[in-house]
Formats: structure tokens, C-alpha cells, sequence
């Protein structure tokens, strides 16, 4: 019976040896006698038992490393630390079983010597402005460095860019510095403004009040001018009643005794406001003087006459 025992379990050893099988995330690495012979894909595989051994196992899915936080310089001599991720994929299994012993731990030393290197040819503005081109330009010399361990390296991604105390402490200055800046300048645009819109205001209102005396010198002058006309109308309209009433029978008798009466009215009111008593020389022959002037009309009246009769 122990025999028994013995014989099936070294069948199921030696098919434990003989039958493989690979998942399907993997590649195995098969040694012969201690020599490189094959790497197996997924799937069932027959192997020689004692004379066959899987060496490696590698997966063969994406694996992300995590690269711990380091310092570096950059190129405006700042001090930062620097942690990111690399994301890689296995994509030949006996270069990088054979390549290099680790290729995680190569992998991650590779991402931190290059971070620093990158890092170095850049200010400090730049490292977080241009945190994409760091990226590209990280996995592209990474992957040029790794084709011969048989991995490719798919993206890298820097997680925290962090400066040191003293140049944060810097930055929050810089920072407040900026903002006092803007709402100066804001608070200048501001007044400059203000001060447009007040001489603004003040030229229109200045144009407003030389428009308003221009349109009211333009009404007086037009009220002036209107004014003349008509007193220049009625004393024209008046002239021409007076030479038509002198033109009637009896016109310069009238006119005479207007005159006479005007004249009297006149000498009346100078004698009655003087202070002085004011006595004509000639008083004594005013009327003489009446008379003499109703000659000199009628001869003028007369000789008018004649000189019509002539005409006629």
C-alpha cells in the first residue's frame, strides 16, 4: 500500500513537471540544463521534467512604479523636490529576464537621474507651466535607454513639483507683490477714467453753453433786426401820411400850426423847469416871426402851384 502510495504521487510529480500552463498574463521563460530555450506564450505546454524549469515569470500587463520623491535644481538654481510615476509594459521577456537583473528597480533609477536632468534645463515658472513637455521629453530618453532590457516605457507623470521653504516663502511675496501691482494699476485705470469722463463732460457742457449764447446772440440780432424793420416801416408809412396830408388843400396850414404849437409847448417846458428866469431877446417879435414863416409858406405854396399850371 505505501508503495502504492510512493508510485502515484512521483506520477503526479513527474506530470506536475511535464504538463504547464500559462496564464494569460504572463510569458514564461524556459531554461534547459541551465540554458536559455524558449519563452512560452499563454496556453498548455509539455515540458521535459528535470531537464526543463521555468526560470522567470513576467506579466505582461501595464505596471505602474512609483518614483519616491527626490531634490533637484533647476535652472534658475532652485531647489525642488520632485516624485512622479513611470508606467511601463514587458513587451520581450527573455531581454528582460537576460537584459538587466531588475528592470523595475533600473527603471525607476533611470526615471530620477533623467527627472533631474530634464529639471536642470528649466526655470521654476517653466517647470509648472511646461509639466507636458517634461513628460514627453522624460519617457522618450527613458525609452531610448530601456529598448535593450525588452520593456517599453508608456508615459511618465510628475505627481508634485515642491519647492523648498525659503523659495515658497519667495513666491508668496512675488505673488502679493503681484496682486498689489494689478489693483494699483486697476485703481489708475480707474481714476485715469474718471478723469476722461469728467473733462469729457466738461468740454460738452462748455459746447453747450456756447452753442445756447450762440442761438440767443442769433435771436437778438434777428429780434434787433426785425425791431428796425418795423419802425423803419411805420416811419416810412408815417413820412408817406404826412406828404399826403401836405399834399391836400389846407396840409401846410395844418403842418404851420403844428409847428407853432410844438414850438410854444416846447419854449413852456424849458421855462417852467429852469432855474434861472430865461428870457428871449426876441420874445418881443415872436410874433412877428410866426408871421414871417406863413408868408414864406404861402409864397412856397404858391409858387408850387404855378409851377404845376406850367407843367400841365
Amino acid at each position: 500500500m505505501f508503495a502504492i502510495t510512493i508510485a502515484v504521487l512521483f506520477i503526479l510529480f513527474i506530470l506536475y513537471k511535464l504538463l504547464l500552463i500559462v496564464p494569460m498574463r504572463e510569458v514564461n521563460v524556459i531554461e534547459r540544463l541551465g540554458k536559455f530555450r524558449t519563452v512560452l506564450q499563454p496556453g498548455f505546454h509539455f515540458l521535459i521534467p528535470f531537464f526543463d524549469r521555468v526560470a522567470y515569470r513576467h506579466d505582461t500587463r501595464e505596471q505602474v512604479l512609483d518614483v519616491p520623491p527626490q531634490s533637484c535644481i533647476s535652472k534658475d538654481n532652485t531647489q525642488l523636490e520632485v516624485d512622479g510615476l513611470v508606467y511601463l509594459k514587458v513587451m520581450d521577456g527573455r531581454l528582460a529576464s537576460y537584459g538587466i537583473e531588475d528592470y523595475r528597480r533600473a527603471a525607476v533609477n533611470l526615471a530620477q537621474t533623467t527627472m533631474r536632468s530634464e529639471i536642470g534645463k528649466l526655470s521654476l515658472s517653466q517647470t509648472f507651466s511646461e509639466r507636458d513637455s517634461l513628460n514627453e521629453s522624460i519617457v522618450r530618453e527613458i525609452d531610448k535607454a530601456s529598448d535593450p532590457w525588452g520593456i517599453k516605457v508608456l508615459r511618465y507623470e510628475i505627481k508634485n513639483i515642491t519647492p523648498s521653504r525659503h523659495v515658497i516663502h519667495t513666491l508668496e511675496k512675488q505673488m502679493e507683490a503681484e496682486r498689489s501691482k494689478r489693483a494699483e494699476i486697476t485703481l489708475a485705470n480707474a481714476e485715469k477714467a474718471a478723469m476722461i469722463n469728467m473733462s469729457e463732460g466738461e468740454r460738452q457742457e462748455a459746447i453747450n453753453l456756447s452753442e445756447g449764447e450762440k442761438a440767443k446772440r442769433i435771436n437778438e440780432a434777428k429780434g434787433t433786426a426785425q425791431e428796425i424793420a418795423i419802425i423803419a416801416k411805420a416811419k416810412a408809412q408815417g413820412m408817406e401820411l404826412v406828404s399826403n396830408a401836405l399834399a391836400k388843400q389846407g396840409g401846410h396850414d395844418a403842418m404851420n400850426m403844428q409847428l407853432k404849437e410844438q414850438f410854444i409847448k416846447q419854449v413852456g417846458g424849458i421855462l417852467k423847469d429852469a432855474d434861472v428866469s430865461v428870457v428871449p431877446a426876441e420874445m418881443a417879435k415872436l410874433e412877428g416871426f410866426f408871421e414871417g414863416m406863413e408868408q414864406v409858406t404861402s409864397t412856397v405854396n404858391s409858387g408850387a402851384t404855378k409851377g404845376k399850371g406850367v407843367g400841365a
